[in-house]
C-alpha cells in the first residue's frame, strides 16, 4: 500500500478525469446516438442512408485511430482545438475535449442501434394509431416511440455506459492524463506491476459494478408491461 499512499493524489485525479470522459461522451453520445436513431428510422431516404452510412463506418473503425484523428486531423492539421489558446491548461484542455467528442462519435453509434433496436420493441399498432390520429413523424417519436424505446433499453444503454468507461482509456492515446496513463507511468516508475495493475483494476470494479447494479435495477423498475 506504500506505493497507493506514494500516488494517492494522482490516482484520485486520474480517476476523476475518466469520471468527467464518462459522463461528458455519455451525455453527448445519448443526444447524438438518438439522433441518429430517428435519422434511421427516418421515412426520407437520404436521411436513413446518412445514419446508416454513420453507424456502419463508426462501428467498424478502432476507436484508436478515432481519437488520434481527432487529435491529428481536426487539432494539429485543420486547427480545431476545443481551447482558448492563451489559457495555461491550452493543451490538456484540448486534448481532453477531443477526446470526449471522439468517445462520443464512437459511442453514439452503439447507442443508435440501442435506441432503434427499443423502437423496435413498440407495437407497430401504436405507431400506426398515431399516423391515423394525424400526428408527424418528429411528434410520433417523440410522444409515442421513444419514451417507450428508453424504457425498454435502459440496462443495455447501461452497457453502453460501462464499455464507454472503460474505453476511455484510449484517450492515452493523446495524452489524456486519465487512470490508463497514470498505471503506465506508474509501472514504468517501480516494479511492482502486479500491485499497480490490481489498484488500477479495483477502481474501475468501483465504477463500473455501481452502474450495472443502477441500471439493472433501474430497468426492471421501468419496464413496459406488455
Amino acid at each position: 500500500m506504500e506505493i497507493f499512499s506514494e500516488y494517492r493524489d494522482q490516482i484520485f485525479e486520474a480517476f476523476w478525469t475518466t469520471i468527467q470522459l464518462t459522463v461528458f461522451s455519455g451525455v453527448g453520445a445519448l443526444i447524438l446516438g438518438t439522433v441518429l436513431a430517428a435519422m434511421r428510422l427516418s421515412p426520407v431516404p437520404m436521411m436513413n442512408w446518412l445514419g446508416t452510412s454513420y453507424v456502419n463506418v463508426v462501428r467498424n473503425t478502432p476507436l484508436t485511430l478515432i481519437i488520434i484523428f481527432c487529435s491529428l486531423g481536426l487539432s494539429q492539421t485543420l486547427g480545431i482545438t476545443l481551447a482558448g489558446r492563451q489559457s495555461p491548461t491550452f493543451i490538456e484542455d484540448s486534448n481532453f475535449r477531443l477526446a470526449a467528442l471522439g468517445l462520443t462519435v464512437y459511442t453514439a453509434a452503439f447507442v443508435c442501434e440501442t435506441v432503434r433496436s427499443g423502437v423496435n420493441t413498440v407495437p407497430l399498432g401504436q405507431a400506426e394509431a398515431a399516423r391515423s390520429l394525424g400526428l408527424t413523424f418528429s411528434q410520433n417519436l417523440r410522444i409515442v416511440l421513444l419514451p417507450q424505446a428508453f424504457r425498454a433499453v435502459i440496462i443495455p444503454l447501461g452497457s453502453v455506459l460501462i464499455a464507454l468507461t472503460k474505453n476511455t482509456t484510449i484517450a492515452s492515446a493523446i495524452g489524456v492524463f486519465e487512470a490508463a496513463l497514470l498505471m503506465k507511468e506508474m509501472i514504468e516508475d517501480t516494479a511492482a506491476v502486479m500491485v499497480v495493475g490490481g489498484i488500477f483494476a479495483l477502481g474501475f470494479v468501483i465504477l463500473t459494478l455501481p452502474t450495472g447494479l443502477f441500471f439493472g435495477w433501474l430497468g426492471k423498475r421501468l419496464a413496459v408491461v406488455r
